[in-house]
């Protein structure tokens, strides 16, 4: 059954090998894991991704490299900015749920040109007008205007999604008896780092 090889992994060791594969990954040690032939036959089968990474479209935030992590490993789900919504809620409770994916990483990232184009407040064309309304929450939670207003913005947002996360009426029960974690977190563009937000 998928999923049953998370039965043992919990979200803090999911945590630590995201950890650990973003520490090779900014060092410049990567292994590339689980890439080979092999690996990808024997997942025609079933997949169990230890992690579901919730995280930007932008094309320089690919979350298997950004973790060093190979083909299975990670449920991954990007959309400009890294909001929710019916489709993305459901990817993810799906991952949770029947993949029993124990831990879920809400990654948002510097240079967020979503984040930006809201700050800028010009009317944006198209679909794109309904990124302002899921950014708004992070935009007014941020006091002032520091020097790093857009990366505080996209950090907000990204403790906002966390939370919404978690009080998810389909993932709340998962969460209250420790068999998921959700936490929020922060690509540098510059560093190659993620920091695990509080």
């Amino acid at each position: 059954m998928e999923g049953d090889k998370n039965s043992g992994m919990t979200g803090d060791r999911a945590l630590q090998r995201l950890t650990e594969g973003n520490r090779r990954f900014a060092g410049s040690m990567m292994s590339h894991p689980r890439q080979a032939r092999a690996h990808r036959e024997g997942l025609q089968a079933a997949q169990s991704p230890f992690a579901v990474i919730l995280g930007c479209s932008d094309s320089r935030v690919p979350p298997e490299i950004l973790f060093d992590q190979g083909l299975g490993d990670l449920f991954v789900v990007r959309v400009a900015g890294n909001v929710i919504g019916k489709f993305v809620l459901a990817s993810i409770e799906y991952a949770a749920k029947h993949l029993h994916t124990p831990l879920i990483m809400v990654l948002g990232h510097s240079g967020c040109g979503a984040v930006h184009a809201v700050i800028e407040g010009e009317p944006l064309p198209g679909h794109l007008s309904m990124l302002p309304e899921a950014l708004r929450p992070a935009l007014d939670s941020i006091e002032g205007r520091p020097e790093n207003h857009a990366d505080e913005v996209a950090m907000a947002n990204a403790r906002i999604t966390a939370r919404l996360l978690r009080e998810d009426q389909a993932l709340s029960d998962l969460v209250h008896s420790e068999a998921l974690k959700v936490v929020p977190a922060f690509y540098s563009l510059e560093t190659g780092e993620v920091e695990v937000l509080s």
